[in-house]
């Protein structure tokens, strides 16, 4: 069983960020060309056997993709505009109030872990020890750093670094703010907002607070990276996990056309997660 240390450290902020850039940077492949690992799994064809309305959030109802069995690995699934329409609706409980999308990915997972939710709190809070986590790049077909360095701010606006959030600020309710330097587009701005934190759920949304840019392009306005995170309890030893992640249908149009490098993003997070060494072969995607 993995170590609650490695478990998770700074949980989910760094999907934020790597699935934005990656299509930016790396030449554009098609999902015909995408060589994924059988340990990850990618529903296939236009929806794959997952209803075509779209990714469903465990917010009361079972989530879409469904949670894989504990044995098998975790199910990533980029849904595409001709699979959902241009001006997809999001789920009401994520409170994004704009349609559509430029990408769109959904993780679903089940995963052991003996770690309590206050131990969970505390790695999610845990912003600088994100820092050199690795990922497969397909443009460089070679394990690579994506995040170079991640820090808590005490504001939004030029706030200063401060310490990694405690428990006791990662509340129902709170808004909390951290800076993240990515190895492609450098630093930015993000916005957490904690919806639960209890003993066997804990639910959060993240967004960018400042434009994300690449070269000094701009590739995401604020508000145009958005993700959100549930982490639910099943047994002792035993938690579920689903994330939705989107980048606004406004995006620049360099963010679409990589899959294979938002899946090995996403994947690095969840290996994070789950205490799987980063650069384990095979990765998500070559």
């Amino acid at each position: 069983m993995p170590s609650v240390n490695v478990f998770f450290r700074f949980a989910c902020f760094a999907l934020c960020v790597v699935l934005s850039v990656s299509s930016a940077i790396a030449p554009a492949l098609s999902s015909a060309a995408l060589n994924v690992s059988p340990r990850m799994k990618q529903a296939a064809g236009p929806s794959g056997g997952v209803s075509l309305s779209g990714p469903e959030l465990p917010c009361g109802s079972a989530p879409v993709p469904p949670y894989p069995p504990l044995v098998d690995a975790s199910v990533v699934k980029s849904w595409s505009k001709s699979d959902l329409g241009r001006d997809w609706k999001p789920p009401e409980c994520t409170h994004w109030t704009q349609p559509g999308f430029t990408t769109l990915v959904t993780i679903a997972a089940r995963f052991h872990s003996t770690a309590s939710a206050e131990t969970l709190l505390r790695h999610v809070g845990a912003v600088s020890e994100l820092a050199a986590l690795s990922y497969w790049s397909t443009s460089h077909k070679q394990w690579r750093t994506l995040i170079v360095d991640a820090y808590a701010l005490t504001d939004s606006q030029g706030g200063q670094r401060r310490g990694n959030f405690t428990t006791d600020e990662i509340k129902p309710g709170a808004t909390l703010y951290f800076e993240q330097v990515d190895n492609l587009s450098g630093k930015a701005v993000y916005r957490m907002d904690v919806v639960n934190a209890s003993a066997n759920r804990i639910v959060f949304a993240i967004e960018n607070v400042t434009t994300i840019r690449f070269h000094l392009i701009p590739m995401l306005r604020p508000g145009d990276l958005q993700s959100m995170y549930f982490l639910d309890r099943e047994s002792d030893d035993v938690w579920r996990f689903y994330s939705v992640m989107r980048t606004g249908k406004n995006a620049s149009g360099l963010i679409a056309g990589n899959e294979a490098s938002s899946i090995n993003r996403a994947v690095a997070f969840y290996r994070h997660l789950a205490g799987i060494p980063a650069t384990q072969e095979p990765p998500g995607a070559r």
